[in-house]
């Protein structure tokens, strides 16, 4: 029979010089081993933290033995005692810098293969072996503490709503696939051949049931499942919290997020925010910022050149104005260390086009006046251009024009972004903000009829309820984003609780009565039964913690993500499945 191993009595992080003189057990990985002839020194690491262990010169033979034949990621039982290290021994960068454990026996639990990288603070590994390896990858000082920042988030969050008379009911992940947004999962039925589960986009229809169903104030941590690309802040699944509550009006809703967040910051961060966040309009933001989600760490904002460019010679600005566009520029700041050379304004230029713009105007202020671009076709209104613009020597006029007002905002918006970043103007810290006044409906220019722009159970704005269906595209909802340093970190909104009303808003989003009531027909059927006014919101978990933690992917703070390609290569999935199972659940593959 295997010998019980020795467990630990203390853990690689709690030690201090107070422990002095105490016999140990530590159980961990070996990190570090330093061999200076018959003195081993042996950094020992587990989750809370990193301990120094010692086996003397004088230690016995067979220790000796033990220590010389570690590697690397072993993992070991030390038994020894405490002992103070000294006075210019002692590593302040170590918690437990002021001891060290002097072995007594060092007991090898598992062995280690070779490595594919080191274990360090921070894995510099390439992203597809650090996901092949995610095991080892999570061992990474920084993986651990990003996971466990996730689960204080999620804790001060629960403990939030515990409070606030909320309570948590799960909601299926098995449900009827209502496709409205992103492509659906598909679970295939084997008792009912031919029919299909899907996995939750959210849980949207749910949580407005519970309302129907007298619980007023509910909240759920949620998987969520959408089959589309993935990038840098998505992933196929994920994880949000779901609220929703009777009886409230938009206003309620938005306090109790700046509420919410201003409780979970404090515990978690011990940073106070603002009581309340600024708010900004869907067409302020835009105009103002070229983003619904704008970073308000830095200013450049944007504005309208209408006054001087439509009495300009260039024809792509009088042209496009004269045609009921948008010309709108930013003033690009003379900063030290950095050249608005013609290469770089031409990298501008190409962020603004991925956007949808033909190109990207310029001129320089210098000595008072302007030069260089499209100054020329501003002949004899160069006092005017920089008293218009406010700008000064040394700065730089970037200005967009497009026939589409929206285009020609998130165009310019994209070069705001680049230059933020490029010239060093984010401030550290965060810089929430609410985005309300959206509008309800958005064109669908490749399929030819209007849809959400956020979903379908949106209340409209009440004073455009009588002109829904002959006016959509001017209809503001009764919508808010939720934006933190340039992400979009919640969405939600007043919901429908009218059959007719929701029947009127499927109409408009060419949805027919007999298609409406097949897909969404258990929904319409509850609001029959006296539904309640109710909203909610939906924050993202994943996104609110990669924010805190600085990073620029959730999968820095998700324990097993899929990649850029939407594959997990540590278990290699997706993968093929047996003929059998498919044979049970009657598919066939379509080569």
């Amino acid at each position: 029979m295997e010998e019980a191993f020795m467990q630990r009595t203390a853990t690689c992080g709690s030690l201090r010089a107070a422990d002095e003189g105490k016999t140990v057990v530590l159980n961990g990985w070996v990190h570090r081993d330093r061999n200076h002839g018959a003195l081993h020194f042996i950094n020992l690491r587990d989750r809370y933290g990193m301990t120094q262990v010692v086996v003397d010169d004088d230690a016995s033979e067979a220790l000796q033995k033990v220590a010389g034949e570690l590697k690397l990621e072993y993992c070991i039982a030390v038994k020894g005692i405490v002992r103070r290290r000294p006075d210019d021994m002692v590593n302040p960068d170590m918690a437990t810098g002021e001891i060290e454990v002097k072995a007594e026996r060092i007991d090898v639990l598992s062995k280690c293969d070779v490595l594919p990288f080191m274990i360090e603070e921070e894995n510099n590994a390439r992203e597809d072996l650090r996901l092949r390896y995610r095991y080892l990858d999570l061992r990474s000082g920084g993986m651990q503490k990003r996971i466990a920042l996730r689960h204080e988030i999620i804790k001060a969050i629960r403990e939030y709503f515990y409070k606030t008379d909320f309570l948590e009911i799960e909601t299926p992940t098995l449900i009827r696939s209502t496709p409205e947004g992103a492509r659906d999962f598909l679970v295939p039925s084997r008792i009912y051949p031919g029919k299909f589960f899907a996995l939750p986009q959210s849980p949207q229809l749910y949580k407005q049931l519970l309302m129907v169903s007298g619980f007023d104030k509910y909240f759920q941590i949620a998987r969520c499942y959408r089959d589309e690309d993935p990038r840098g802040d998505r992933q196929l699944e994920f994880t949000q919290l779901d609220v929703e509550m009777s009886y409230v009006r938009r206003d309620d809703v938005l306090e109790l997020m700046e509420d919410l967040f201003n409780d979970v910051f404090r515990k978690v961060l011990n940073v106070t925010l603002p009581a309340h966040f600024r708010r900004l309009s869907y067409h302020d933001a835009m105009n103002t910022y070229g983003s619904d989600k704008p970073d308000l760490r830095f200013g450049l904002e944007m504005h309208d050149a209408s006054s001087f460019a439509a009495r300009s010679t260039f024809n792509a600005f009088t042209e496009t104005l004269a045609a009921g566009g948008a010309v709108k520029y930013i003033v690009a700041p003379k900063t030290e260390g950095h050249d608005y050379t013609r290469k770089y304004l031409g990298e501008l230029e190409s962020a603004a086009k991925i956007y949808g713009a033909h190109g990207m105007a310029w001129m320089k202020v210098e000595n008072g006046t302007i030069s260089g671009g499209v100054s020329k076709f501003f002949a004899g209104m160069e006092k005017e251009v920089i008293e218009a613009t406010g700008a000064k020597d040394g700065d730089v006029i970037l200005l967009v024009a497009h026939s589409d007002w929206k285009k020609c905002c998130t165009s310019l918006g994209a070069v705001r972004s680049r230059l933020g970043a490029d010239l060093g103007l984010i401030k550290d810290g965060y810089e929430f903000c609410w985005i309300i006044d959206f509008p309800l409906f958005e064109y669908n220019e490749d399929e030819g009829h209007w849809e959400a722009a956020h979903h379908m159970f949106s209340m409209p704005q009440v004073e455009y309820l009588d002109t829904l269906e002959s006016d959509p595209g001017s209809v503001k909802g009764d919508l808010y984003d939720l934006v933190l340093n340039g992400y979009e970190l919640a969405s939600g909104s007043i919901r429908i609780h009218d059959v007719e009303l929701q029947k009127r808003i499927f109409r408009i989003c060419n949805i027919p009565d007999e298609v409406s009531k097949e897909r969404f027909g258990f929904l319409l059927d509850a609001f029959r039964f006296s539904p309640p006014p109710h909203g909610g919101i939906a924050p993202g978990i994943d996104r609110l913690c990669m924010i805190i933690a600085n990073k620029e992917s959730i999968k820095e703070v998700i324990a097993f993500p899929k990649n850029t390609a939407a594959l997990s290569p540590m278990d290699d999935s997706p993968s093929p499945v047996e003929q059998k199972q498919l044979d049970e659940l009657h598919l066939a593959i379509k080569e």
